[in-house]
């Protein structure tokens, strides 16, 4: 670990495709379907698959394996864009449900391998009926899609009611997330029976994947509420850079990476030990989306911004300190007697140091929602974590950044959900699908 510098130094430091299938890039070959642009993602999607188109990297453009011990789009390595959607199921069949997650499984499978939903689905085989594939990523390699499932505690019991016979399988620590300070929550933007996250390196690409899985889900379960990320807010692996929040700071420095398997085990992973058994191997999703006060935060002087915060703004470094992944030392003072890192400053609270040990797998994302019809921006960070269990490694976290964090000053909480996310699907048992461990 670096040494912290003296007092006079800190005044210093500014700154596999499916077999049988027809992939949609020979299929835009053989059809002469030209990639169609709707406007879903907009000019967002236009300089995502610029920005992609501009790397080389096999590791930006190629499929991610649908199936494994785990889901995808946990530990993978982080994409640059997210469409999350969460879905409120509006029938009480349980047939109807399990049918529902079986073609999304199907579906999904097929999409992170660059292919239709189904095969010829973009330019059907009945001219006088829809096409069983909105058309919009023909042509578009896989750009590393995941899709990852979660059930929320209303799937299981919804308004006292057992609606599809798995009351009783429902994890004891799947529950809704209490009140905090500094809240002010929409509830159109919380909760929901059935969440999906779509992550891609082309925005157009996520943006096709829930569109379709929302287009055959018609009659059994509705939109609730989307939201579109872009930059992501943090790295999964070690050989990903820290990316920077739209305050302008690295952000996840600190973040569990797939690399570490001990941690990822007692943080993450749900064991056997904590059951239910249907969700052994899988585990919790949080989103928390936060909308940042950009305008008051963009007339805040650097010093005081980065005392908030903990860090130096250009290299990421723990106040005090030279490189970005130094250690620091919270027990260190300053020549006054002052802790080096503030009391209040977001790093020091949200530390496994100062929560006895807790940790959180973050994989969030900027957003920008337009304005909020004031002259601000509605806009900020759509905050996703991964967490063995939500009510001792979030919650505790939670409420003490809520109660004494110096960012509060310039973020809210608008909108929030948890979900349990069972384990990933089996490779070669064509029986599983998404929600199988659970529905047996």
């Amino acid at each position: 670990m670096s040494s912290p510098p003296n007092s006079e130094q800190l005044a210093d430091d500014s700154l596999t495709p499916e077999r049988g299938g027809i992939s949609r890039r020979k299929l835009l070959g053989t059809a002469g379907v030209t990639a169609a642009v709707v406007g879903a993602a907009g000019a967002g999607a236009l300089a995502g698959r610029a920005a992609a188109a501009a790397n080389d990297s096999s590791e930006i453009h190629s499929p991610v394996p649908f199936r494994g011990e785990r889901q995808a789009g946990i530990i993978t390595p982080q994409q640059d864009r997210m469409h999350l959607c969460a879905f409120d199921v509006t029938t009480d069949s349980r047939e109807d449900v399990v049918a529902m997650l079986r073609e999304w499984t199907r579906m999904a499978e097929r999409m992170t391998a660059a292919e239709e939903t189904v095969p010829h689905g973009a330019v059907g085989l009945n001219p006088d009926a829809p096409p069983s594939d909105t058309g919009e990523a023909l042509g578009l390699p896989a750009s590393a899609l995941t899709l990852t499932i979660g059930f929320a505690p209303s799937f299981f019991i919804k308004d006292g009611k057992d609606r599809f016979g798995i009351a009783d399988r429902k994890p004891a620590a799947l529950v809704d997330l209490p009140k905090f300070p500094n809240e002010t929550m929409d509830p159109a933007r919380c909760g929901g029976d059935i969440c999906v996250q779509a992550c891609a390196n082309d925005p157009q690409v996520a943006v096709h994947a829930i569109r379709n899985l929302a287009r055959v889900a018609f009659g059994t379960a509705a939109v609730r509420y989307s939201q579109l990320g872009f930059g992501r807010t943090s790295s999964t692996t070690r050989e990903q850079s820290t990316p920077r929040n739209l305050f302008g700071f690295k952000d996840g420095t600190r973040n569990l990476k797939a690399e570490d398997t001990d941690k990822l085990n007692q943080h993450v992973w749900v064991p056997s030990s904590d059951g239910p058994d249907w969700l052994t191997g899988g585990t919790y999703l949080i989103t928390r989306r936060i909308r940042m006060r950009i305008e008051n935060w963009d007339r805040t002087a650097l010093l005081e911004q980065e005392r908030v915060i903990g860090r130096h703004k250009g290299s990421g470094a723990p106040i005090g300190y030279p490189e970005e992944f130094d250690e620091p030392d919270l027990a260190t003072r300053k020549s006054d007697g002052d802790p080096l890192i503030d009391v209040d400053a977001h790093v020091r609270l949200a530390s496994a140091e100062e929560l006895g040990g807790i940790e959180i797998l973050r994989r969030g994302y900027n957003f920008t929602d337009g304005s909020d019809g004031f002259g601000h921006l509605d806009a900020g960070l759509f905050f996703i974590a991964f967490v063995r269990n939500p009510l001792t490694h979030f919650v505790p976290m939670q409420a003490q950044l809520a109660r004494l964090d110096a960012l509060n000053e310039y973020i809210t909480h608008t909108g929030t959900a948890v979900f349990a996310c069972p384990p990933g699907l089996r490779e070669n048992d064509p029986s599983a699908y998404w929600g199988s461990t659970l529905f047996g």
